[in-house]
């Protein structure tokens, strides 16, 4: 006589922990950050340099920054003082908080062709990081190209 192990109750039970299991497990949800985008107007929005830092992503994952506007060729004007730093958290995370205890401030960031993606991505997490509310991806200009060039120097 042999022994036989009727395995079919097992297996109903494996099953049924499987899918209990699978049911109420929650999936890890992607890590992302909700960017909202205003809509596209005809009229450009003023910026008074009072209230503005402008952020240069240069190249070698470098930040420089200014405080208000560059103002173009042929005004009186001087040309801002850039800082540069990086993306620890005693760098342009710290400036942007210093500017911001002063009152509220809109920062501009222009990318400049030597910069990386990855530094657009983490100038856009330290704007989460530090509150920011006010920020805008603009356009870099020949001024603030030249400014970036002789700070590289």
């Amino acid at each position: 006589m042999s022994t036989r192990i009727d395995m079919t109750p097992m297996v109903d039970l494996a099953f049924l922990l499987l899918t209990f299991f699978m049911l109420t497990t929650t999936f890890a949800r992607p890590y992302q950050m909700e960017l909202n985008m205003p809509v596209k107007s005809k009229v450009d929005t003023p910026v008074r340099e009072s209230t503005a830092m402008t952020i240069l992503l240069g190249k070698g994952h470098r930040v420089h920054y200014f405080f208000g506007l560059n103002t173009p060729k042929g005004t009186v004007a001087a040309a801002p003082e850039l800082h540069t730093t990086n993306f620890t958290a005693t760098g342009i995370r710290q400036a942007v908080r210093r500017r911001q205890q002063q009152g509220p401030v809109i920062v501009l960031i222009k990318s400049s062709p030597n910069a990386k993606y990855q530094d657009l991505v983490d100038i856009l997490d330290e704007m989460n990081r530090t509150h920011q509310q006010q920020y805008a991806l603009v356009k870099i200009t020949q001024d603030d190209l030249t400014l970036l060039n002789r700070a590289t120097l």
